[in-house]
């Protein structure tokens, strides 16, 4: 993986040992390099240049607040799924007129929110949110600026668990219904209907189906537009893999050339939502050998790392690499590499070849995207720090948890 080089016999990060930052911050530790996020962030704009396109990062994916600041510095717009996103994307000095707001769910106090915000735009997902939204909206004195989700019932091609527009997921509004809902929107009170927006899966490793999803929306803008609808964006979504194994994912230059081909003669802005293929990459978890435990049928790499660290082993038998950050000369074993946590699914890698000891540093590749903001203190275990690699070396930008913090919530309400 370029994103890391060998350093003095030891795996780096733009110059920066990996043993240093495990040394001065702890592990388990979450790492992120803000070159490799500014590469990938300025690769879209790049790609996309000749169109303009609004680049909402879609921030679930990892939403520290060093992480969104420096994408805001950059232009970046925001893809936002709940308040606490919002506020979140705010206090990193996002842009409010550059948030779209996704999501199944919303409630009424994240819309009020989002509308005294002036958010550039509501990507609805059902008709009760739509109602929801008007009378929101119309309490307020404001018109809410909305974009519908149309579920596109395109197979994505992807894990089960992140395919989200064929017709059995719970996410958006049937294309068959769409223009229904569309003329219901236009006349509703407090709505000012402005876009279309589309996200059929995450972890996507073809074009085809990102394609076909455009030209179902573009025959459906179409008609909308004969019924006197016209909209103004078309939102593509995310869903751009990256490489966690042997996984080929199409190159940004291509997708952008296919999109800017296929919108040539229209007046639409193009809203893009990418979020793992900016940071996954980016970034490596760091965590360290605690024992070697060997088996009858198996050995065992426990580490200081778990699936409350990195879910996506456990939740998805996701993979991601696994390599040793000061590799030994010494013939390898195949270890299963497990955490601390009390349950069988708590795994970070299995049968991975290593030749590691107890006490020695590895490094989990691909894991700037859904690590940190999918964690948890299962097992009362206090959440991993954070650092950033920059340009004056490493910086924290979490902390680490401590169990004080995380009983000091439920302390205060013990009876005596």
């Amino acid at each position: 993986m370029s994103l890391l080089t060998h350093h003095n016999g030891t795996l780096a990060m733009d110059g920066v040992s990996l043993d240093t930052v495990a040394e001065q911050f702890g592990t388990p530790c979450y790492v992120y390099s803000e070159n490799a996020l500014t590469s990938t962030f300025r690769e879209y704009q790049q790609a996309f240049a000749g169109i303009d396109p609004l680049i909402c990062y879609a921030m679930k994916a990892n939403s520290n607040l060093s992480v969104l600041q420096l994408f805001a510095r950059l232009g970046a717009g925001f893809d936002i799924v709940s308040g606490g996103e919002l506020a979140r994307a705010l206090a990193a000095g996002a842009s409010p007129d550059r948030i779209v707001f996704s999501g199944v769910g919303k409630q009424v106090d994240e819309m009020e929110a989002a509308l005294h915000a002036g958010i550039h735009c509501f990507n609805v997902e059902s008709e009760a949110e739509l109602e929801r939204l008007s009378a929101v909206a119309s309490r307020l004195g404001k018109a809410a600026p909305v974009s519908l989700r149309v579920n596109p019932d395109v197979d994505a091609k992807t894990h089960p668990y992140i395919s989200t527009g064929l017709k059995g997921n719970k996410f958006g509004i049937a294309y068959a219904e769409a223009s229904r809902v569309y003329r219901k929107a236009a006349g509703l009170p407090g709505l000012r209907v402005v876009g279309i927006d589309c996200h059929i899966g995450s972890q996507l490793t073809e074009l085809s189906p990102f394609l076909d999803a455009l030209d179902r929306l573009l025959v459906l803008i179409d008609q909308l537009a004969g019924e006197g609808i016209v909209l103004e964006h078309v939102d593509l979504g995310g869903g751009l893999g990256i490489r966690y194994e042997d996984e080929v994912p199409p190159r940004v230059d291509d997708y952008a050339e296919a999109v800017r081909l296929r919108l040539a003669d229209r007046k639409l802005k193009v809203v893009l939502e990418p979020g793992r293929s900016l940071v996954g990459n980016a970034g490596v978890l760091l965590t360290r050998v605690e024992y070697l435990k060997p088996g009858e049928t198996k050995h065992f790499a426990i580490v200081d790392g778990a699936m409350n660290d990195l879910m996506r082993p456990a939740l998805y038998d996701a993979y991601h690499q696994i390599v040793p950050v000061s590799p030994r000369q010494e013939p390898t074993q195949t270890y299963d590499v497990v955490g601390p946590v009390c349950e069988s699914g708590d795994f970070l890698g299995r049968g991975r070849q290593l030749a590691v000891h107890e006490g020695d540093l590895l490094a989990i590749l691909s894991a700037g995207a859904y690590g940190m903001t999918m964690s948890s203190n299962y097992n009362t275990r206090p959440r991993a720090a954070e650092v950033m690699i920059g340009a004056d070396g490493p910086r924290l930008i979490r902390h680490r948890e401590t169990i004080e913090a995380l009983l000091a919530s439920e302390a205060g309400l013990l009876k005596p």
